[in-house]
């Protein structure tokens, strides 16, 4: 038996290398997953078949130069070479349910193609981790943090009104050890891993903050969100901020109780923040779009292979309160966020999209289901807009195109405690730290990597306005404290998000 769900997935954010170079900070660093890099198992099997029928003189000599041929039925070589690999390979005694890791291995073959990287094989533990991304519901401390591929591990977000923000957690906090244990250096999986636990006990985390730790202990429980709500006092008026992370289960409810929220206020101006919006679930797609626009109206429709067609339609009754719309959007804004982008666009007369061009993902995933908790996610359709606009590998332009500063699209490195740069020296990390410091307001007279006497002023002006060493040298807690400053400043500081202030610019007309 097997259960099947008709969903409109999340973007699997593959990324090609120079593209990498150029995605914001968010993207690169945000939430680092472990992804499973598989031979396909019948490429390995062939060349085992292959090599079954060569004599092996060197063999030892309790066992026998003999080549036994596999039938050639599909169904039966899938089963002899399973049998064969399970019973007599010699890793198999080091593998723990090693029959399940080689059925798994062959079907993450099976479904990878070049033609379409959002169909995939999910293990069980694989579609629990996705289900839970779109959904945003778990067991934790409610915070997202990022990790270099050197294992530092850097709070990004607090999500708002969870154990993480009430213990006083930042943005920029660098999480250290997580009870006792240190993380330097760990995957970001495994780091997850130790911060999650069961709901009501405690985990003790060790941050690194401004070159100081600050040790605190926070009461685990259940984070479910995929929304936030936040007003802006701006020249006279009141505006309201819906940011959307994730279109999961319960994202059309949490969207209508926030506009019920704005409209109680009086609010009539409003910002939509998709950015770094993966999409979700196309249930969730057309309610919230029944927040915008009349119960019944297409906003989206499912071209099939055949030729078929499939209107998708909203749910719900809108609000009339509101009357300009801007839309923030990224690189990162995808699927069901995309789709309702088109549709805000197409059907709501006067919205304006602020950012740079979306991701571009413009196909329909169903999930299927099975007993042992595992699940197949391919492809079944393409959609397009009501006025049939299909985004698929070009995206969504932006009527205003801003660019947030360059280094808020770099990669950040981890740097050695030992490490030192000073004057005169040529390093990444010194490119890095000038980029921070001029986001930050300090006066750099250069970007390049040199570290230059006014950089290192400059170095020396930070430290000494931070309580840190006064060195004018580039050291590890500098860099970091650096690297800190500038995911708190995003975070928490609206002047520095300009594709917002744009967006207010909007919405004043």
């Amino acid at each position: 038996m097997s259960e099947e769900k008709k969903d409109l997935l999340q973007t699997s954010r593959e990324r090609s290398s120079d593209t990498i170079e150029k995605r914001s900070l968010r993207n690169k660093n945000r939430r680092l997953r472990t992804w499973l890099v598989i031979l396909p198992v019948f490429l390995f099997l062939i060349g085992w078949c292959l090599g079954s029928f060569v004599p092996m003189p060197f063999a030892h000599q309790a066992q026998q130069n003999i080549s036994t041929v596999i039938p050639m039925n599909s169904d039966e070589k899938f089963s002899n070479i399973l049998e064969v690999m399970s019973e007599d390979w010699f890793f198999a005694k080091d593998i723990e349910d090693v029959s399940t890791r080689l059925s798994d291995q062959a079907l993450y073959g099976m479904t990878k193609n070049d033609e379409d990287p959002h169909t995939s094989y999910m293990s069980a533990e694989e579609i629990e981790a996705f289900t839970q991304s779109i959904n945003r519901n778990f067991i934790g401390i409610g915070v997202q943090f990022f990790s270099t591929a050197e294992g530092l591990h850097m709070v990004e977000r607090v999500i708002p009104n969870t154990p993480a923000e009430e213990s006083g957690v930042q943005p920029g906090d660098i999480i250290h050890g997580v009870n006792g244990v240190n993380v330097d250096g760990m995957t970001a999986n495994e780091v997850a891993d130790l911060v999650r636990g069961e709901e009501g006990d405690p985990v003790v985390i060790d941050f690194l903050r401004n070159g100081k730790t600050v040790t605190l202990k926070i009461i685990r429980r259940a984070v479910s969100s995929t929304t936030s709500e936040d007003t802006i006092e701006d020249h006279g008026e009141t505006f309201g901020v819906l940011q959307i992370q994730q279109f999961g289960e319960t994202t059309g409810d949490e969207v209508r109780a926030i506009m019920n929220d704005f409209k109680a206020q009086g609010i009539s101006g409003l910002i939509i923040d998709l950015r770094d919006d993966g999409g979700g679930y196309l249930t969730a797609l057309q309610a919230v779009m029944g927040c915008f626009v009349k119960e019944g109206t297409v906003v989206m429709s499912q071209e099939y292979s055949d030729g078929s067609k499939l209107e998708i339609k909203s749910k719900g009754q809108p609000f009339d309160n509101f009357d300009r719309y801007v839309i923030l959007m990224n690189e990162n804004t995808a699927s069901a966020a995309e789709v309702f982008v088109m549709a805000m666009k197409e059907l709501v007369p006067g919205t304006v999209t602020v950012g740079t061009q979306t991701y571009g993902k413009g196909t329909v995933q169903i999930t299927r289901m099975f007993d042992d908790g595992s699940a197949l996610k391919y492809t079944t359709s393409k959609w397009v807009s009501p006025s049939g606009i299909w985004v698929n590998n070009v995206g969504i332009t932006p009527d205003e195109e801003v660019v947030l500063d360059d280094v808020l699209y770099e990669t950040f490195l981890s740097m050695d405690d030992e490490e030192v740069f000073e004057k005169d020296t040529v390093s990444e990390h010194v490119r890095l730290a000038q980029m921070s410091l001029n986001f930050l307001g300090y006066d750099i007279d250069r970007m390049d990597g040199y570290l230059s006497e006014g950089t290192s002023a400059q170095l020396l002006a930070f430290q000494e306005e931070n309580s840190l060493e006064a060195s004018g040298v580039l050291d590890a807690v500098t860099y970091r404290s650096l690297l800190s400053k500038v995911v708190l400043a995003w975070n928490t500081d609206r002047a520095f998000d300009i594709q917002l202030q744009k967006a207010l610019e909007v919405l004043h007309g």
